[in-house]
């Protein structure tokens, strides 16, 4: 037997961005994987959890014990991840206790080697805390008994990446851009389809084992050039760009934060890090794995070509964990926890349930919240300007949606097909919030639509705040059960009328969190 058919290959961070894409690669190429994320609900809503040489395991970096047990019987593990809260003050010692407990997990395990995908690390003692972190992880790994390959990337280019987004967003949303100086700093993009033939191919090259390699593109650019490159690709006027030399780094990452749909909190380290120029210093790693290497318009081509034909297979915002909250688990006291305000509304339907639910799973992102739109922009914007998510996030797929899922400023907790939505919002607030819709057929063939909001306030200004957004939910969730009754091509039988007495407590089943 060959090695691929001997030997399991962990991945940790396997439903995020990278892993996500690397895992389908490692399965086809006949390897054995196991993959590992923080929450076996959202692993098994990707399609490689099918598969018959697929593992799923759960299990968290903080968690020796689990880590250890994920990494049992495998052979090498792939290291894809990184605080997802790097605008944290504590970011780089989380990633310093993960990849320490990896190297732990590892050597205990008795692993023939990690591979360690980080970032490109310009020589300049200045570099961005966030660059310094993922040195300081790639030093963590490469000091252990286990030999560490590292592979360091600059800019990544595929649909649904980070920097991908933001140029999207910006050539597609501004006829005008003013431009710090960071757009005009030259780095070497690589494409996503590199990264994974790179990644994937250091199984097959042993000699890579216990080295650093720098992989790139086969161009340096600047992002100018970039914003031009899109421009033409996807068919826009010409952009006009007026360098601003005076505007800081940090000012234009917030200014980032409000026009494209990436957080603030993860805008400052991507622009941090533009300060300085990164390019490869090394080719070693084109001669043992030669290949024709993607340009940055091919690179972009390809992108669009995804976003429209919606078939993205993985999106910066799928990584991280579903922070169920602990009052939405079952098990817990009706009155553990505090008091959980909630707001329901119900309506009823003649028929056609999956025409209604099929509407229900479609909503956000550029088809709207069916009510009450410029409501919804009002609350993405003022969440934006305090540094959240924000509307502009949208959704991987237009019509379909899986646990883990972003949505605008919510995250899919729950899916029960033909039953149940349930959402968690990730927007800035003063407290927890659960939206949910669930549906139910009646003895006569009808069905109930019923929208919940559910809250749990911190301190007195989420209570303040429940009850001043209280009045508006008659108005958002009535407009909502009307549009999704007119959209399915439902008739309104009864409601939509506003549900007396409490709701049930319980929210996710199985009393473990999810997350």
């Amino acid at each position: 037997m060959s090695d691929r058919q001997n030997k399991l290959i962990c991945v940790l961070g396997a439903t995020g961005y990278v892993g996500g894409r690397l895992v389908p690669q490692l399965l086809n190429q006949g390897w054995k994987v196991r993959a590992v994320g923080r929450s076996q609900a959202k692993l098994r809503t990707r399609p490689y959890s099918f598969h018959e040489n697929c593992e799923l395991a759960e299990a968290d970096l903080f968690d020796r014990e689990s880590l250890e047990k994920a990494l049992q019987g495998c052979s090498a593990v792939y290291y894809l991840v990184h605080s997802m809260q790097p605008g944290s003050s504590d970011f780089a010692e989380k990633d310093r206790i993960a990849a320490q407990n990896t190297v732990h997990a590892a050597e205990q395990a008795g692993l023939e080697r990690i591979i360690y995908l980080g970032g490109m690390v310009p020589d300049d003692p200045n570099i961005s805390h966030h660059l310094k972190s993922r040195a300081e992880v790639a030093d963590i790994l490469s000091a252990g008994e286990v030999p560490c390959t590292t592979l360091r990337a600059a800019v990544i280019l595929g649909s649904g990446s980070a920097s991908f987004e933001i140029l999207r967003y910006l050539v597609d949303r501004l006829p005008a851009m003013i431009t710090p100086r960071w757009v005009r700093t030259e780095s070497q993009p690589i494409s996503i389809r590199d990264v994974l033939f790179y990644l994937s191919g250091c199984l097959e090259h042993p000699e890579t084992a216990g080295e650093s390699y720098d992989i790139g593109g086969p161009f340096i650019e600047t992002y100018e050039k970039l914003f031009r490159i899109y421009q033409q690709e996807a068919g826009l006027r010409k952009r006009l760009i007026i360098p601003v030399p005076f505007v800081s780094p940090k000012l234009s990452s917030y200014w980032l934060g409000l026009v494209s749909p990436v957080p603030v909190s993860l805008a400052v380290p991507l622009v941090m890090g533009l300060r300085n120029r990164v390019v490869c210093k090394d080719y070693r790693i084109r001669e043992i794995m030669p290949c024709e290497l993607t340009d940055c318009r091919t690179a972009i081509r390809r992108a669009l070509n995804k976003v429209e034909q919606e078939v993205v297979d993985t999106c910066w915002s799928d990584a991280g964990t579903l922070g169920t909250p602990e009052w939405a688990i079952c098990g817990d006291a009706g009155y553990s926890g505090g008091t959980v305000y909630h707001s329901a509304y119900r309506v009823k339907l003649e028929g056609c349930a999956d025409d209604l639910w099929k509407k229900i799973i479609s909503i956000g992102g550029e088809e709207g919240w069916y009510c009450c739109n410029a409501l919804w922009s009002m609350r993405g914007w003022l969440d934006k300007f305090v540094g959240g998510v924000g509307l502009r996030r949208g959704r991987r797929h237009p019509s379909e949606v899986s646990v883990g899922d972003a949505l605008d400023f919510w995250r899919v907790l729950d899916v029960q097909p033909g039953e149940r939505l349930l959402l968690l919002a990730e927007m800035k607030l003063p407290g927890e919030a659960l939206l949910e819709f669930t549906l139910e057929n009646t003895i006569v063939g009808d069905t109930e639509l019923t929208m919940t909001a559910r809250f749990l306030p911190r301190g007195l200004g989420g209570i303040l705040y429940w009850w001043s957004v209280y009045p508006f939910h008659a108005l958002v969730f009535k407009g909502m059960a009307r549009a999704l009754a007119e959209k399915s091509g439902c008739r309104l039988m009864e409601g939509p009328e506003l549900v007396e007495g409490p709701a049930p407590r319980c929210r996710i089943p199985g009393g473990k969190d999810n997350g």
